[in-house]
Parts: C-alpha cells; structure tokens; sequence
C-alpha cells in the first residue's frame, strides 16, 4: 500500500473512531443517568477524553512532516492518557465508597460490547498503519483507542457482574487495571514528546 494510500486510512480511521465516539458519548450518558450507573456516566465522559484524541491525530496527520507538530500532538495524547486515568482512579474510588448500586442496564451493556469490539478493531487498524507510516503519534493514539476498548469491557463486565450476581463492586474493581496502563502510557506519550 502507498503511503499516502495509507495516510487517507490513518485519517478515515480516526474520523471512525471521532463519529463512533460522538455517537457515543449521549447514548452512555442518557443510559447511566436513567439507571443511575456511575461506570456508563463515567464512559461517557471518557468517551471526550477519545473524541479530543482523535482530533488532534487528524491534525498532526494533515501536516505528518512537521515535528513540532508531532511534539505537541504526543504530549496533548499524554495528557488525554493521564486525565483518563484520573478519571476513572476518581470513579473506582468513588464507587467504591459510595457503594452505589445501579440498575440493570441491558442497552448500556449491549452498547459497551460494540464498543469493545469497534475499539479493538480500530486500535488495530491504528497501529498497522502507524507502524507503515512510521508516525509515532498515530500508533500512541492506537494504545488510547486500546485503553478505551479495554474500559468499555470493564464497565460491561462490571455491569454484567452487577446484574447477574449483584457484584456491584466489581466494575471499580475492574477499572483500577485501566488507571494503571493509563499513567503508563500517559507518561510514556509525554516523554516521546519531549525527545522528539
């Protein structure tokens, strides 16, 4: 594949992954607060952590030979990573706390597996083209687009758990695994911004 073959699927993947998520945001939103789940409100808001990630791959992608561009973009994904995983060390906690028990949300899990799976395959098609394309700020965006699958699995797990079981404290549970590969790869962006 050409190289600008594959710059135009670097850019239709990240314009995937923005609609996907613009779609998204409302729907988690609207069912989190109708069932009183913290986890579908939290993705929700992580769900702008992901547009503003892809927004700014779109525009280092529209000039991929100007390093300064490149600087900047992996350290603005760095700090999209970082407030990710702020965001959801808060929720586990909070949860946990608070011990808030949702109700059964049958949309909110069928949307979060749909989620997982648009995720994965878009984070993989990232990272393929990232990797031939050589350009580092479109494989990090990948790994933000990985967290992001991973979480929505950990919310319909937790979601799932909750419903079947009543396990209400194994979505926080969960998303501690993703603040961990958050700061990671937060900080990890940040310092390939800083050498570039």
């Amino acid at each position: 594949m050409s190289k600008s073959k594959l710059w135009r699927l670097g850019l239709v993947l990240e314009y995937l992954t923005l609609a996907w998520n613009v779609i998204g945001f409302p729907i988690t939103m609207y069912s989190g607060s109708q069932t009183g789940s913290i986890a579908l409100v939290g993705f929700s808001l992580d769900s702008v952590i992901e547009i503003g990630a892809s927004i700014i791959v779109i525009w280092q992608l529209n000039d991929s030979n100007n390093k300064q561009r490149e600087r900047l973009a992996l350290r603005l994904i760095g700090i999209a990573f970082l407030l990710q995983a702020v965001y959801v060390l808060f929720q586990s906690v909070n949860v946990l706390f608070s011990q808030t028990i949702p109700q059964t949300s049958i949309f909110g899990i069928i949307w979060q597996a749909l989620t997982f799976i648009v995720m994965l395959s878009l984070a993989a098609g990232k990272a393929y083209t990232g990797n031939k394309l050589d350009n580092i700020t479109l494989k990090t965006e990948a790994r933000v687009t990985l967290i992001d699958a991973y979480l929505a699995a950990s919310v319909m797990t937790g979601l799932l758990l909750n419903s079947l079981l009543g396990w209400w404290w194994a979505d926080p549970l969960a998303g501690f695994v993703i603040v961990f590969y958050g700061f990671k790869e937060g900080w990890h962006a940040w310092t390939e911004g800083t050498v570039l």
